[in-house]
C-alpha cells in the first residue's frame, strides 16, 4: 500500500474515533528495508521515519539528510547504553528507554550536549521475560525518576504481545499515561493501528503495510 494509503487510513480511523488525524504521527518503520523503497517514500513527501538499530540507521540517514535536508527520526528499537551518544546525536526521539541505567546515560549526554531527543518510556504491558521494556508495575517510579532527571517524557510506548488481543494493552498503556500525565502514547503498528488509534494513539509505527516485506541486509 502506498504511504497516502495509509495516510487515507488514519484519517478514516481517527474521525471515526472523533479525534483529529492531523494529532497522529505516522512512523515509517524503515529498518531493513532497500535505500530504494525509502526513498521512494521519501520522494512522496514523508519525513518521519523511525530505525531499530543505531548502527543501520547510521548508515543510511546522513546520507538521506544530505538529500532530502532535515528529517524526523525516532529510534523504536531497544538501545544499549554504549550507543547512546550516537543514538542522540542521529535521533529526534527515541521510543525504547527502559531501564534506570539507560536513563541516567541519557540525562548525562543531555547536559553535555545542552540539547536531549524527547523520549518515551517502553513499557512491556505483556510482562513478556524476553522483551524489553518496564514493568507496568513500575512504570510509575521509572517516569518520576526521568522527570527527575530533567529528561524530556513525552509519553510511553508498548507492543503487545502478538497472541493477545491489543486492544487490552493499548487501554493498559492510555491509563498508566493518563496517570502521569503523558499525553503521548507510541502503540500500534502495520496490523492494529487503526485499533492503537481507537485508544488515543498519538505515534504509530507502520512499515510492511508501507514498505512490503521486508529485506534482510546480508552480513
Amino acid at each position: 500500500m502506498s504511504i497516502q494509503g495509509i495516510k487515507t487510513r488514519i484519517h478514516n480511523a481517527a474521525a471515526e474515533a472523533g479525534r483529529d488525524a492531523d494529532d497522529i504521527s505516522l512512523i515509517a518503520v524503515s529498518k531493513v528495508q532497500p535505500n530504494a523503497r525509502v526513498q521512494a517514500v521519501l520522494e512522496a513527501g514523508h519525513t518521519t521515519f523511525g530505525e531499530n538499530r543505531v548502527q543501520e540507521a547510521l548508515g543510511k540517514w546522513p546520507d538521506f539528510q544530505q538529500t532530502f535536508g532535515e528529517l524526523d527520526l525516532h529510534l523504536i528499537g531497544p538501545l544499549q547504553t554504549n550507543k547512546a551518544r550516537q543514538a542522540v546525536e542521529l535521533f529526534g526521539t527515541i521510543h525504547s528507554v527502559d531501564r534506570p541505567k539507560l536513563a541516567t546515560t541519557l540525562a548525562r549526554l543531555a547536559q553535555e550536549r545542552g540539547a536531549s531527543p524527547n523520549v518515551f518510556i517502553q513499557v512491556n504491558t505483556g510482562k513478556e521475560p524476553q522483551k524489553a521494556g518496564i514493568l507496568p508495575s513500575e512504570t510509575d517510579a521509572f517516569v518520576a525518576e526521568c522527570r527527575a532527571l530533567d529528561l524530556p517524557v513525552k509519553g510511553l510506548m508498548c507492543i503487545p504481545p502478538v497472541e493477545e488481543e491489543a486492544s487490552l494493552h493499548f487501554a493498559l498503556l492510555a491509563k498508566m499515561a493518563e496517570r502521569n500525565g503523558l499525553a503521548g502514547l507510541s502503540m500500534g503498528m502495520s496490523d492494529d493501528f487503526e485499533k492503537a488509534i481507537q485508544f488515543g494513539a498519538t505515534h504509530i509505527r507502520v512499515g510492511s503495510a508501507i514498505f512490503g516485506a521486508r529485506v534482510p541486509v546480508a552480513g
